[in-house]
């Protein structure tokens, strides 16, 4: 078993797959033969999710859904709380709707995710700096 927190480098708004920068943070991962890796990203204004891996076209869509979804446009609602500019509000209730975790499967040392899956980081400020994550992985250690 393991826990180990780390960051991402900064990314603007979209969505963003991380998967081998995920794995490169994560040694660790090579101890096991099979268990589970629990990913959770401590902020409220960017987002995890799992999904097609492949086309750019793909990423393009789910921004293009998500801003539609909850538009910053102040004309449309009328968001109280802007502390940190218009897109604060919209911002955390993107990350609800995308979700803060993962929990993904590992198998021989590496995750076991499906050939056209990938992890994203859903950035939904316009400059979201930065984004940390907790990693756990659990699991039976593999046989030599």
């Amino acid at each position: 078993m393991f826990q180990r927190d780390f960051s991402l480098e900064p990314r603007p708004r979209g969505f963003h797959l991380v998967t081998r920068e995920v794995e490169a943070a994560l040694p660790e991962l090579e101890q096991f033969g099979i268990g589970l890796l629990h990913l959770m990203i401590r902020h409220t204004s960017a987002s995890l999710t799992l999904n097609e891996n492949a086309s750019p076209d793909v990423r393009t869509d789910f921004r293009t859904w998500v801003d539609a979804a909850v538009p910053e446009d102040p004309s449309e609602y009328r968001w109280t709380h802007t502390l940190e500019g218009p897109d604060d509000m919209p911002a955390h209730l993107k990350g609800s709707l995308t979700g803060f975790e993962l929990t993904l499967p590992i198998r021989e040392g590496r995750l076991h995710l499906g050939t056209w899956q990938g992890i994203y980081l859903c950035e939904h400020h316009d400059h979201g700096g930065p984004r940390s994550l907790t990693a756990t992985g659990w699991g039976e250690t593999r046989q030599s």
